[in-house]
């Protein structure tokens, strides 16, 4: 199984602008040259139930995440229409972004084989990048869970656990 070309520490995060869930075009130069760091994390599939957990866990700790300096945005290959729903539908607050033809999928190394129950088919890989003020990749983390990983992420920055103030 051949793996996408992956970013490690240290890269220069990939620009992009997408388009978000309200329409918004949303670049990543624009918001590392506010001197946030920005967390990036491709999911499959908008209002499946890992995505919708991982989106509502992102949504839970955003408050935390922002006041360390973090803006989050999630990508996904969903429409903006869909992703409008999928906001609406489950109370988030983090900005959602489309990447219908996955090419910023792609040159982030989030789109590409997997196994699925067992099988070898093309798809998202579940990712998560934090990128630097500098534009640089921080921590580049591939095939994560859906469950637990803003609680992981939180502590690989350093971040307390989420508390009932977080929500």
């Amino acid at each position: 199984m051949s793996d996408p070309a992956r970013l490690a520490v240290g890269d220069t995060a990939p620009d992009f602008t997408l388009v978000s869930d309200s329409g918004d075009d949303v670049s990543l130069a624009a918001l590392v040259a506010e001197g946030r760091k920005v967390i990036v994390y491709f999911y499959p599939a908008a209002m499946t139930p890992g995505c919708t957990k991982q989106a509502c866990d992102f949504t839970d700790s955003l408050d935390a995440l922002q006041a360390a300096g973090f803006t989050v945005v999630g990508v996904s290959k969903d429409a903006p229409a869909k992703l409008a729903k999928f906001r609406e539908r489950d109370g988030l607050t983090i900005t959602l972004l489309s990447d219908t033809d996955l090419a910023v999928h792609q040159a982030y190394g989030a789109y590409g084989e997997k196994k699925l129950y067992g099988k070898i088919v093309q798809g998202v890989i579940r990712s998560t990048f934090v990128v630097g003020a500098d534009g640089r990749i921080e921590i580049a983390q591939y095939n994560v869970k859906a469950t637990g990983h803003v609680a992981k992420l939180r502590r690989d920055l350093g971040l307390p656990a989420p508390t009932t103030e977080d929500n």
